[in-house]
């Protein structure tokens, strides 16, 4: 891409939504989130791993609950961004502190996807936070941030798949939610170049991507979208358009949602997982695990096309079509709306 193509992009105006059309959780509905978290304390672990893993092996389970906390910490971010509940600050205090002080990075993005609800947690109440609590979560967010970026610039070009497929979109996610966070031109920079590449490794011009080859299946092409329209969600914000930022060969984020829309409409139907071409696909099938055969279930996309509508308005009918409202975790992603404040 030449850099006059690159500067366009970057210049064009964001999408022209300015929030989530929907309306936004209540404050009794805030209250009741907040009152009821997953356990009685934080469940924060030293490790989380459930990829590759079938439930009851490992320690899938115990991951499995643990990660619950992150939905929970932005509850408390909405309940006190939105009620300025004082007891739900305080809280989310306590949760960021245990898990940033106890968890240890293994920048597997599968397993540590969710850690973008504590960045976006930290980055919406930093002002906010007991200054302990926001030092050591910025410090946290900052060795994640250059962790993944260490290892995504040291593999560019790498044919292994995972360093061009799903997994190279969730670490796309959190380094550029961190970036955003840190509010680190230098880093969102590098956020900028690895979603870019992605793009032009991941995609086809038409907007078929690169995991749906490998393992035939729309549940794949939707995880592997999700943490890219989140990331241009977070470019929006900054103020850059990269829902129809380019690849090499013209590929855009645009573009793979389109190529996505004829299964969630309906007009077309897929077989899940017939001819992937990975073993475990196979196994979690074989243990009844949901999802991973028969026909793909177009509500499995209603997350995808809710985020989408951050970018592009067109969206929100097929949004509205997959799910009544968006869910509640993304009003903590979303742009400000009706004096809210969202993420910027």
């Amino acid at each position: 891409m030449t850099a006059a193509i690159l500067f366009l992009a970057l210049a064009a105006n964001p999408g022209s939504t300015t929030c989530l059309a929907a309306r936004p959780p209540s404050v009794a509905a805030l209250t009741r989130a907040v009152a009821h978290p997953p356990a009685s304390e934080p469940q924060a672990l030293a490790v989380i791993h459930t990829e590759g893993t079938l439930p009851h092996t490992g320690i899938h389970d115990e991951s499995a609950a643990a990660v619950r906390d992150f939905g929970y910490l932005l509850d408390l971010v909405l309940a006190w961004r939105d009620t300025h509940d004082v007891a739900a600050l305080a809280r989310l205090a306590t949760y960021l502190d245990a898990w940033v002080q106890r968890y240890r990075p293994s920048f597997d993005p599968i397993d540590e996807t969710n850690l973008a609800h504590l960045i976006v947690a930290y980055r919406l109440t930093a002002a906010d936070l007991p200054a302990p609590t926001a030092q050591r979560t910025r410090a946290f967010i900052q060795q994640l941030a250059l962790g993944y970026l260490q290892r995504m610039e040291a593999h560019r070009g790498d044919d292994k798949s995972v360093w061009s497929n799903k997994w190279q979109s969730h670490r796309i996610k959190l380094v550029t939610l961190a970036a955003s966070a840190l509010n680190d031109p230098a880093l969102f920079a590098r956020a900028r170049a690895a979603f870019v590449a992605q793009l032009s490794a991941n995609l086809r011009p038409d907007g078929e991507s690169r995991d749906f080859a490998e393992r035939d299946a729309l549940h794949y092409v939707v995880y592997d979208l999700e943490p890219l329209v989140l990331a241009a969600a977070v470019a929006q914000g900054q103020g850059e358009d990269w829902w129809r930022l380019p690849g090499a060969e013209g590929q855009t984020l645009a573009a793979a949602l389109d190529w996505l829309l004829p299964f969630v409409r309906g007009q077309r139907q897929h077989e899940e997982f017939r001819h992937s071409q990975v073993r475990f696909d196979a196994q979690r099938a074989a243990a009844g695990l949901p999802g991973f055969s028969g026909v793909w279930d177009p509500k499995g996309a209603k997350a995808l096309y809710w985020s989408a509508t951050l970018l592009d308005p067109r969206y929100v009918a097929v949004a509205r079509q997959l799910a009544e409202a968006p869910p509640r975790a993304l009003w903590a992603y979303a742009p400000p709306c009706s004096g809210q404040a969202g993420l910027r």
